[in-house]
């Protein structure tokens, strides 16, 4: 995966949320008007390969956190959401923070891999987090200092 992922603004909030209704259930899909309604907050930021999947996150106060990641069925086990995560880190990075969070349903075996690879640890547990009473894990990735792994970054990456 090494072609440029470009930035979403809140124009492209709809595009988004179909990117996000073709990932997720039905009820967990989220609407243009919340996407859009993120991107416009300070910090917020996302990339994205059209047609395929978005990254969305938001950096402060030397954090950031992933609030969403959506891959097409069609598009998964190609490399896209480690790009997309690996991207985001990269501008995280560009933006001051120095370690990065979000949260998984304990039972998302691909995404709780996909995250591990790229340095993710365990920190929390959010019991019922999610509608269907799931727990979700909080896990965290140091982005910078010398026990962090390295960011590979072979993405042009285009912040907002």
């Amino acid at each position: 995966m090494s072609a440029a992922l470009p930035a979403a603004g809140p124009e492209d909030a709809p595009a988004l949320a179909a990117l996000h209704a073709a990932s997720f259930p039905a009820q967990a899909a989220w609407g243009a008007d919340a996407i859009g309604m993120m991107l416009g907050l300070p910090g917020a930021f996302a990339l994205w390969r059209p047609g395929e999947g978005f990254v969305l996150a938001r950096a402060a106060g030397g954090e950031a956190e992933i609030v969403t990641l959506a891959v097409v069925p069609a598009a998964r086990r190609r490399g896209l959401g480690a790009a997309l995560m690996t991207g985001a880190m990269a501008v995280a990075v560009a933006r001051g923070a120095s370690a990065l969070f979000l949260e998984v349903a304990e039972a998302n075996a691909a995404a709780l891999a996909l995250y591990r690879s790229l340095g993710f640890v365990e920190v929390g547990r959010r019991p019922r987090y999610y509608a269907d009473g799931a727990d979700a894990l909080v896990l965290r990735r140091d982005l910078g200092g010398s026990g962090s792994p390295p960011i590979d970054a072979p993405l042009a990456c285009q912040p907002v």
